[in-house]
């Protein structure tokens, strides 16, 4: 059996043991890494040097997709029990739709700023490709992973997290890549379909987001905290606020042109509208995610895959930001979405480093240990004598 302190050099086959416990919630690290890149490129504020090192960060999260690739291919090559496993599994199977997220937000790195890098021409060859596989894969975990859930899993109400938002948030990360394809293809129909198939994946994932955030919200308040490990988890309802306000915002802007005048205009008035409030809402739960953080904290959290929550879903909050700074114009925007990125850049930072420190240390690829929990809430008599 591996131990967590067994390093990766003293096992077996090393490359295929090492991949045993390797989970699709491993494809967080590459959405996180790209946003850092997407979202630099949009910022407001100009800073010297940025841009080149976004295109280095993103071409970093390229390479971690075609690394994780090549670990997952492995992992379904020697370890079948184990990955179908994962399958049956609650708390392992929203994670699929990491991996159409991971697919879209490198493809569209790749068009904002990876075309420095490699060209504009391979950029959208890229771009489109990964935009279409992870569509795909975002459409098919939207749809199998809640079946799964409902007529396999039999999950209760009570073991609600906010993971389950993970396949339901992957068409909204689509609905806000795809439009920046629009331009590139032919005029009339090809542009208009696309931009209206992105609409209707926007509509799609904010329905489904609007169904099952209650069940999320209502656990979390019945039922207590969550445990220490699953807390930085609840970072993830930020992923559908902030993607959708960039989403809004994004159809605002290549709407001119490819569909007629009123309904361009609905879009741009959708882009504020709709942007304000929902951005509003996500700075709250920010808020409420924040203090639950630290008390997760204060009573021994350590670090886990789950703190690569903190980076993509504070990273659509920066893009979306970035969206209502260019269609309201507001500096207080511009201000908030600065701010969030430096949240962002450090949040990455420190999930990174203890990343790869637990990768050279093994300890990260090591079977899972039972998990610490956090003091339960002492109960409370009300004056009318109920007891909660």
């Amino acid at each position: 059996m591996v131990t967590a302190a067994q390093p990766l050099s003293a096992l077996p086959r090393p490359r295929v043991a090492a991949v045993r416990h390797l989970g699709p919630n491993w494809y967080a690290t590459v959405m996180g890494t790209a946003v850092v890149a997407t979202a630099g490129a949009a910022l407001p504020l100009r800073v010297p040097g940025l841009r080149p090192l976004c295109t280095a960060v993103w071409a970093l999260s390229l390479l971690v997709l075609v690394a994780l690739f090549a670990a997952r291919a492995l992992h379904w090559l020697h370890h079948r029990d184990q990955a179908r496993a994962h399958l049956l599994d609650p708390a392992t199977v929203p994670f699929y739709g990491c991996l159409a997220m991971a697919l879209v937000a490198v493809g569209g790195g790749a068009l904002a700023v990876g075309r420095d890098l490699i060209g504009i021409e391979a950029a959208v060859a890229l771009d489109a490709v990964l935009f279409c596989a992870g569509t795909a894969v975002g459409l098919a975990a939207a749809v199998a992973v809640p079946y799964l859930m409902a007529v396999r899993l039999r999950v209760e109400a009570g073991q609600a997290t906010p993971v389950w938002l993970l396949p339901l948030v992957a068409p909204m990360v689509s609905a806000a890549s795809g439009p920046r394809l629009v331009p590139h293809l032919p005029d009339g129909q090809p542009r208009q379909t696309l931009l209206l198939a992105c609409f209707a994946l926007f509509g799609l994932s904010l329905l489904a987001t609007l169904v099952m955030l209650p069940l999320v919200f209502g656990r979390l308040v019945t039922s207590g905290p969550l445990p220490l490990a699953l807390t930085p988890t609840l970072f993830l309802v930020l992923g559908p606020l902030g993607q959708s306000t960039t989403a809004v915002g994004t159809f605002a802007e290549v709407a001119p042109g490819v569909v007629p005048a009123p309904d361009s205009r609905g879009f741009a008035a959708l882009a504020v509208l709709y942007g304000v409030p929902v951005m509003g809402f996500a700075l709250l739960w920010l808020c409420l995610a924040g203090a639950h953080v630290v008390r997760a904290r204060r009573h021994g959290m350590r670090f886990t895959m789950t703190w690569w929550a903190f980076t993509f879903p504070v990273g659509t909050c920066v893009t979306g930001a970035e969206s209502l700074a260019r269609h309201t114009g507001l500096a207080a925007c511009a201000v908030l979405a600065t701010g969030l990125y430096v949240v962002l850049v450090a949040a990455w930072a420190v999930a990174a480093g203890h990343t790869v420190r637990g990768l050279v240390s093994g300890e990260l690829l090591a079977a899972p240990r039972p998990a610490p929990v956090a003091p339960r809430r002492a109960t409370v008599r009300t004056t009318s004598g109920a007891v909660r």
